[in-house]
């Protein structure tokens, strides 16, 4: 103990023992019984005690005598829990009660009584001598049974697993074949069949009554005749008004358009629409709108299917900046200038034609004969160049002959050059995307007219931009272009949320009668 601990400790605890000697001391003068004796006694070892330090920290003071002590408690504490530890060693059982044949008696009719209140376990006796067995156990008219086409299965050996007999089976697959091909059938299809009464014991039971889902617009239902089996086509109203799902981007454009209660493959396929067109990064802010119209079909039963993304926008102050829709036969998406998108391979700069290859060549404005170091694609002023893939540009401004021209560095030790343009989209340093536009159309340097010079460099020495394929995206044009616009002009007039509205029913149309155990589902119908 320190020299401070010594001069501290007394003199705290003469000080409380001087602030409590006196209460006690008084309270023992006032004293009358043994038990107000007792209770002045309690209070004076009570303040003793709480004055005793127990359990001193023995992360302080280390090495003091006050931290021996508490290393002592300690250690004593933990000796006793150690003499007080439990043993384990087996405990010996009762012997078994020998059983008569009374007691066995009754303790089989013990047994069996929880079966009489609905248990499923327990010994089931003997049937008594006074038992008489049924000659034959009654069976339900009519049974109602669920089973779905799996895939790869035929619709034969599902209805024969459901109990349907082989005969019924093959008859009921060639009416379906005679009304749709048997291809056309997805696997999960839910097929509701009604098995009849069996016309002897063991005997499988007859086909009443068959009905499925055979397209989204077409029931198909099977029922029994006095003799043959007849199939009835109910072909269903089918509304196909696209669905429009509009909001803000906000912090996450996934989270935003989900929450907004689009299809995840829809908003997926949103993204990768315009992650192919634009930087999503960088040219989407919080502040901007997302504008999506799915392919949407309502049944007037109130089914309801989500179709492929039919077109992707995004708009900036109420003005679109961003507009893709899916065009033509291979469902391709295209802007709403009529340029397409690139799934693979280098994007052509332009959508233009080459007019002058890689090579030897008489220069149009110097007069003689010099290298071409690229090649030059026809495009009008103004007429966007994008990056043929993911790069990063290494400079951008004046170069000389080619004018205003950037330069992009790209993977595979290639490097790329624009020239003679109008304007730049980009800055040194910048990173940009496959596809993304880097500059416009123009006539700057030594050029006789609006054009772009393209050139590729591998390992710093230029190459032929030829021998590195790449595919040209599409451009439509004449009449194509023309109805390519007036199908977005006209897609674009869906209001927005009109296909979440229930269709109304026609006089015709009545509500399907609902399975039996959809009924006992529901507490309020009645059975």
């Amino acid at each position: 103990m320190t020299d401070s601990d010594r001069r501290n400790q007394p003199q705290a605890f003469d000080g409380v023992m001087a602030a409590r000697t006196p209460a006690v001391k008084l309270k023992l003068a006032r004293a009358k019984g043994l038990r107000d004796h007792f209770e002045a006694w309690r209070d004076d070892v009570s303040a003793r005690l709480a004055n005793i330090d127990l359990a001193p920290d023995l992360a302080s003071n280390i090495g003091s005598g006050r931290w021996f002590r508490g290393l002592g408690t300690m250690l004593g504490l933990g000796a006793i829990a150690l003499a007080f530890w439990p043993d384990f060693a087996p405990l010996e059982a009762m012997p078994a009660t020998e059983l008569d044949t009374a007691m066995q008696a009754e303790f089989d009719h013990q047994v069996i009584a929880p079966l009489a209140l609905g248990a499923t376990t327990g010994a089931q006796l003997a049937p008594a001598a006074s038992v008489k067995p049924l000659a034959a156990a009654p069976e339900r008219p009519q049974i109602n049974v669920v089973t779905t086409l799996t895939s790869g299965d035929s619709i034969v050996s599902t209805l024969q697993r459901a109990g349907v007999g082989l005969g019924d089976a093959q008859r009921i697959s060639e009416l379906v074949a005679g009304a749709i091909p048997l291809s056309e059938l997805k696997s999960g299809t839910q097929i509701d069949i009604i098995l009849g009464r069996r016309p002897e014991p063991g005997a499988p039971r007859p086909l009443d009554q068959l009905s499925f889902r055979a397209r989204f617009d077409l029931e198909l239902i099977v029922n029994r005749g006095e003799q043959n089996l007849s199939l009835t086509r109910n072909v269903i109203r089918v509304d196909d008004t696209p669905l429009r799902i509009k909001g803000k981007v906000g912090a996450s454009l996934y989270r935003s358009m989900r929450a907004a209660g689009a299809p995840a493959n829809a908003v997926q396929a949103f993204i990768r629409a315009l992650d192919d067109q634009i930087d999503l990064d960088r040219s989407v802010g919080a502040n901007d709108e997302f504008d999506m119209i799915i392919a949407y079909r309502r049944a007037a039963t109130g089914e309801r299917q989500a179709g492929e993304l039919l077109y992707a926008g995004i708009e900036r102050n109420g003005e679109p900046k961003t507009q893709l829709m899916r065009w033509g036969k291979e469902g391709r998406f295209y802007e709403a200038s009529g340029v397409g998108e690139q799934r693979s391979g280098l994007v052509a700069p332009v959508p233009g034609r080459i007019t002058s290859g890689y090579g030897m060549r008489r220069h149009p404005v110097l007069g003689y004969r010099r290298m071409h170091a690229g090649i030059d694609f026809r495009a009008s002023h103004g007429t966007p160049i994008v990056a043929v893939t993911d790069g990063t540009v290494t400079s951008a401004g004046r170069a000389g002959g080619c004018g205003i021209a950037v330069k992009l560095q790209h993977g595979g030790n290639l490097a790329t050059r624009y020239c003679h343009m109008s304007r730049m989209a980009v800055r040194s340093g910048q990173s940009v995307r496959r596809g993304q536009v880097i500059g416009y159309v123009g006539s700057t340097g030594l050029s006789t007219g609006p054009h772009l010079h393209y050139e590729m460099y591998r390992a710093g020495r230029v190459i032929d931009p030829r021998t590195v394929s790449f595919v040209t995206r599409a451009q439509l044009e004449g009449r194509e272009l023309m109805d390519f616009r007036a199908a977005l002009r006209e897609l674009k007039t869906v209001p927005v949320g009109a296909a979440q509205e229930d269709l109304v029913k026609l006089p015709s149309e009545t509500e399907a009668p609902a399975r039996e155990i959809e009924k006992l589902s529901d507490p309020d119908a009645v059975i």
